[in-house]
């Protein structure tokens, strides 16, 4: 079936570990556009942290926020949104806390921690363009997170805290690494794969005319839902089996890659 919908994950996969966007990504999405086939994005980002992606990129489309549960027109204003419910929201926070890790929340509009000088915010407010709203008790927004994350420098940490917390949780919550030093929760039932059932309803195309394309364990699930999966040559080996194929890294424009070779009906191979 040709490909009339690309949907990307953006962190480890659209854009570079520095992230920035390449020429030849840019050139890619300009031409998936000239051939009539839409294209979006699904990230574990705050709405906020597409702004850029919509100016540089174009988007017309919907776009999946915080993995999919929150989904946003080009504008950034809310088409829908679930949130965390209260009650697993604490347990995450409290059981992250715990397990030594810094805790951040997404919620209200806004980023909050307790520590700014702690790993991966300054990463995370270049990534996102705006800077993290520092309370002394995340408790009374826990009430209405879209997401709870735990950050760490140690990867291992984060593995195991993966497997327990999501086991805890159940299925109150979803619980998965969106990057090595992110460990996300996020509310339950709602996925990237789940938006890729939303945008195929959305333009009336059935899911097997969407690829798409990512790096991360939080990506299977769209994987899964889609005609055309292509994981990125960074991804972990569970990530690549996943996958229908494998592109080049993130750093070796990978994304623009796979456009040429799978999306683009005059180029495949």
């Amino acid at each position: 079936m040709d490909i009339a919908l690309v949907i990307s994950d953006v962190d480890g996969t659209l854009v570079t570990t520095d992230k920035r966007l390449t020429p030849a990504t840019i050139a890619a999405v300009r031409r998936l556009e000239a051939a009539g086939i839409g294209f979006t994005v699904a990230s574990s980002r705050p709405p906020v942290g597409m702004k850029g992606l919509v100016a540089e990129l174009g988007l017309r489309l919907p776009i999946g926020a915080f993995n999919g549960t929150t989904i946003v027109g080009p504008d950034l204003a809310s088409i829908s949104q679930v949130l965390i419910p209260a009650g697993a929201a604490r347990e995450a926070a409290e059981r992250l806390s715990h397990g030594s890790v810094d805790v951040w929340v997404f919620a209200r509009g806004a980023w909050s921690l307790r520590d700014p000088a702690a790993a991966y915010v300054d990463l995370e407010r270049r990534t996102l363009g705006v800077g993290p709203e520092v309370v002394a008790d995340l408790s009374p927004l826990l009430d209405e997170a879209q997401k709870v994350v735990g950050v760490s420098s140690d990867p291992d940490r984060l593995a195991a805290l993966e497997t327990t917390l999501a086991a805890a949780l159940g299925g109150r919550a979803t619980v998965h690494r969106s990057q090595p030093y992110y460990l996300d929760v996020t509310p339950p039932g709602i996925d990237k794969g789940s938006f890729v059932e939303a945008m195929a309803r959305r333009l009336g195309i059935s899911p097997q005319a969407i690829m798409t394309l990512g790096d991360g364990a939080n990506d299977i699930a769209m994987f899964a839902r889609s005609g055309l999966s292509i994981a990125m040559g960074n991804a972990s080996l569970d990530v690549r089996h996943a996958a229908s194929a494998v592109t080049a890294g993130n750093d070796a424009d990978g994304f623009a890659e796979a456009i040429t070779r799978y999306a683009l009906p005059r180029d495949r191979t």
